[in-house]
């Protein structure tokens, strides 16, 4: 019992973190798969249980832009329909993998996530800049990369909210508000219908997830009330250099 305490304070602690990062900047996975698999959980089941622990600060995030959401429409519909087709194909092709290939996958995952977290914010904002406003409705082209990133999503949810962000922005948008409304909906869809599988599939661990979902929630609300009050460039910097480290301890490990 009394070995259990610490692992379940770094659990709700790594949750805590990434909860607030996830509603400011992204990375929050950075934190908490690693701490699920310091506590003993096996490769596969640590991610599935990331996507769980961390779903819920999504969902609080798309909840509290719904006015920005509801106003998408078709955009909305089409975008949804791509993330749902592709949730479900990541979520499926990581219950298909196992623990000895996930874990060879895992440094180039991050290496991935890490780069677009590096990158990826000027990059949309740079192509905010430049495009068009967008018309009602995306090229076919757009709905294609976004099918792409939700089935990366997932997979391996480590970086999509910018991923997001730069393929809204290259489809036109250029109001950062719609565009995070939409972007925390649609990752709370690409998690939602990968967290159906890994449920139905018993790829979960509860016990670990509950106490991470607690931490989770906190931390998203916690998060969104220091955004407010915090430049939001060192809260992307901590999850920036928390990214790269993460990236290479998975390489040399």
């Amino acid at each position: 019992m009394t070995a259990s305490v610490p692992i379940d304070s770094l659990l709700f602690v790594a949750a805590l973190f990434g909860g607030a990062l996830n509603s400011v900047a992204g990375g929050g996975s950075f934190l908490a798969l690693p701490a699920l698999l310091y506590a003993g959980v096996r490769p596969v089941t640590a991610n599935a249980t990331t996507t769980f622990a961390l779903w819920s600060a999504s969902l609080s995030s798309a909840l509290a832009y719904r006015r920005e959401i509801v106003a998408q429409g078709r955009s909305l519909a089409l975008l949804g329909a791509a993330s749902i087709a592709g949730g479900l194909i990541g979520g499926f092709l990581l219950m298909r993998t196992s623990d000895t290939g996930f874990m060879r996958l895992l440094p180039w995952l991050m290496l991935l996530a890490a780069a677009t977290l590096s990158v990826g914010g000027d990059l949309a904002t740079a192509l905010r800049r430049t495009r068009p406003p967008a018309r009602d409705g995306f090229s076919t082209g757009a709905l294609l990369l976004q099918f792409a990133i939700a089935t990366y999503g997932g997979y391996f949810a480590g970086g999509i909210g910018i991923m997001m962000l730069a393929t809204l922005s290259m489809a036109g948008m250029t109001d950062i508000h719609q565009m995070n409304g939409l972007k925390s909906v649609l990752t709370a869809v690409i998690n939602g219908v990968a967290l159906a599988e890994f449920v139905a599939l018993g790829a979960i661990a509860w016990a670990p997830g509950l106490v991470m979902v607690a931490g989770g929630i906190l931390g998203g609300y916690a998060g969104a009330s220091l955004a407010r009050r915090i430049e939001q460039r060192y809260v992307r910097s901590f999850a920036i250099v928390t990214a790269w480290s993460m990236t290479t301890y998975f390489f040399l490990r």
